[in-house]
């Protein structure tokens, strides 16, 4: 196969996700024994997709912060910086929905090689798109120039875009995943694409960007923006329909279900369509079925957990469908003959383990 690389890819191009893995847990066993000299304000423990600070008796201030990764070299390597902004408030945003919050501001941090007005100006234009989709403002940022630190593809365009987005929520209407039952209907709503994860195996599998794909390129499909879900899902939280979880589908794919606070497992029985793009990274990089499912979305950016009563409605809302259920395997995640636990990725189901 052309550009054929071993069985865990995503390692040998360069991302290795258990040593991520033992990285974050170093990170929060420090970061957790902080001692503010007052009492935490924090509602949620590390781990989900956003924390909640309590501001008073009734309401919260949701926080979550992220970047683009190396999908700012696909923008390099294009000449296109105009969409890459809507990446950056969409891995934000669609993770502060998660716990209930409604965004309402984010704050960039860009970090450039050369302050080029020209290109900064197009990555303004995708935050500016990007914020009005989500219904947000931009009240401010930072602009470092990093020459010792930023080597562009090619230089000297290279740079890094990362955001730290902030909502409000009810306290007593969080989402966690803590009411989520045996039997409760998965929605899933479709992925634009690869969105903003695995790009280092996406780039390494099809280093040719201007190869057909469809009715475009490869290029095209890499650019592809991310979706962002917001006024889909704050619409659903504002009706009568009982959302008791939302996961954000990003590195890790749908084992991201496992971040939510239920004793509950997971299985996909009738998965979304994964886009052609994944179909032509796994054959050309050999990457096998467990590997995509874990690395990539496959097709599916968001889920959302109801009760099987309110499955058509959440379906009908958020423009997705119905794609499995919650079980009663405790931290298990089932899809097309796989399953897993975060942290340890998919392996080949057995039918002893059904």
């Amino acid at each position: 196969m052309n550009g054929r690389v071993s069985e865990r890819a995503y390692a040998e191009s360069g991302v290795d996700t258990a040593q991520s893995d033992a990285a974050v847990s170093a990170l929060v066993s420090v970061l957790g024994t902080i001692d503010p000299g007052r009492p935490s304000r924090a509602v949620m423990g590390s781990g989900h997709y956003a924390n909640v600070l309590r501001l008073d008796d009734t309401t919260g201030l949701a926080l979550s912060t992220d970047g683009v990764g190396t999908k700012v070299i696909v923008a390099e390597q294009l000449g296109r910086f105009d969409t890459i902004g809507i990446d950056c408030i969409a891995m934000n945003v669609n993770d502060l929905i998660c716990v209930g919050a409604e965004p309402i501001a984010l704050v960039d941090y860009i970090a450039v090689e050369r302050a080029d007005p020209e290109m900064l100006g197009q990555v303004a234009e995708g935050l500016k798109a990007g914020a009005e989709q989500a219904g947000i403002e931009i009240p401010g940022g930072e602009l470092a120039q990093l020459p010792d630190v930023i080597r562009g593809h090619p230089s000297p365009t290279g740079f890094d875009l990362v955001g730290t987005c902030v909502g409000l929520v009810r306290l007593d209407a969080i989402v966690t995943g803590a009411r989520i039952e045996p039997g409760d209907a998965i929605v899933g709503i479709a992925s634009s694409g690869l969105h903003s994860n695995g790009y280092t195996l996406a780039r390494r599998a099809l280093p040719d960007l201007g190869e057909a794909l469809g009715t475009g390129t490869v290029g095209d499909a890499l650019i592809e923006p991310t979706r962002i879900y917001v006024r889909e899902v704050v619409d659903l939280l504002r009706s009568d329909v009982d959302v008791r979880g939302l996961a954000h589908i990003t590195g890790d794919g749908l084992l991201n279900l496992g971040r939510l606070d239920a004793p509950v497992g997971y299985r996909i029985a009738d998965p979304l369509p994964p886009q052609p793009v994944f179909e032509l990274i796994a054959a050309r990089s050999g990457t096998p079925p467990e590997e995509m499912y874990e690395v990539f979305n496959m097709g599916c950016g968001l889920c959302c957990i109801v009760p099987p009563g309110n499955a058509e409605e959440a379906a009908a809302a958020l423009g997705g469908r119905v794609i499995g259920e919650a079980t009663d395997r405790e931290g298990v995640v089932e899809v097309v003959g796989l399953e897993g636990r975060r942290g340890e990725g998919f392996r080949r189901a057995s039918t002893a383990s059904r």
